[in-house]
């Protein structure tokens, strides 16, 4: 898969580092990546995967643009308000990087719909808000055997871990972090989110999904990164898979 002049110039920062070089770049161009929720974490991680040169993004959200939304989703702009987040976001990206091609699904995932929505996706970036939704996505992903970068934020606090029990043996899925819906679920409409936090986590998920396609360093597979905001302060966990999980069965690649 050959550069064109654009692209290598475009790229040249990349191909520099050791890590990725033009083998790690090639394999971006390769790459299909999913990302589900183009909101306040989709959308910065959407911005940085289409500048990396991932050569395929399927987009996949219902909503369409609110006001509200523009003081954290700087993908988007006060003229897309009551536009489709997709369709928005699409535009966005190809005027950031053409040769990013985009796949735009203004559908909502759901149990039913998610394997089939996710399929062909070499990794999938999770940015939704709501618990359901991000069961569905975890039991495709273990499913389709694809690894999943999820985060969560909340007021001043985020969190983000990789995913990879349909890939590795014995490696935890995300219903072994988060067995049920916790009963004190916030939405940040009612809670609140400082709009900076959003492209903190976002653009480490955009990092992480970097470094799974091209084999650099060490990925957050197994383990949970928690970012205070407010207190300038991180730390990170490791998740053991649970024997009882409903999705993967003590991380058993069904």
């Amino acid at each position: 898969m050959a550069f064109s002049t654009d692209e290598t110039e475009r790229y040249t920062r990349h191909i520099l580092l050791k890590e990725i070089g033009g083998p790690g770049q090639q394999r971006l161009k390769a790459a299909t990546v999913a990302i589900v929720g183009m909101g306040g974490l989709g959308a910065p991680a959407a911005l940085y995967l289409a500048a990396a040169g991932i050569g395929r993004l399927l987009l996949i959200d219902p909503d369409a643009v609110a006001l509200s939304n523009l003081q954290r989703q700087v993908l988007y702009r006060t003229a897309d308000v009551g536009a489709a987040k997709v369709a928005a976001a699409a535009a966005a990206l190809h005027a950031l990087n053409p040769h990013a091609d985009t796949d735009a699904r203004a559908v909502r995932l759901v149990e039913a719909n998610a394997t089939e929505l996710l399929e062909g996706a070499h990794l999938v970036v999770d940015g939704t808000d709501d618990f359901a939704t991000r069961f569905a996505v975890n039991a495709a992903c273990h499913a389709l055997g694809v690894p999943l970068v999820s985060g969560a934020v909340g007021r001043w606090d985020g969190q983000i871990g990789v995913f990879a029990s349909g890939v590795t043996k014995g490696a935890p899925c995300y219903r072994c972090f988060v067995p049920e819906t916790p009963p004190d679920v916030e939405p940040c409409a009612e809670a609140g989110i400082v709009g900076a936090l959003t492209g903190v986590i976002g653009a480490m998920m955009a990092l992480e999904a970097i470094k799974i396609v091209t084999g650099a360093g060490s990925p957050l597979a197994g383990r949970l990164l928690l970012f205070d905001g407010l207190g300038a302060d991180a730390r990170t966990v490791r998740l053991a898979a649970d024997p009882a999980c409903p999705v993967c069965s003590g991380g058993q690649i069904r």
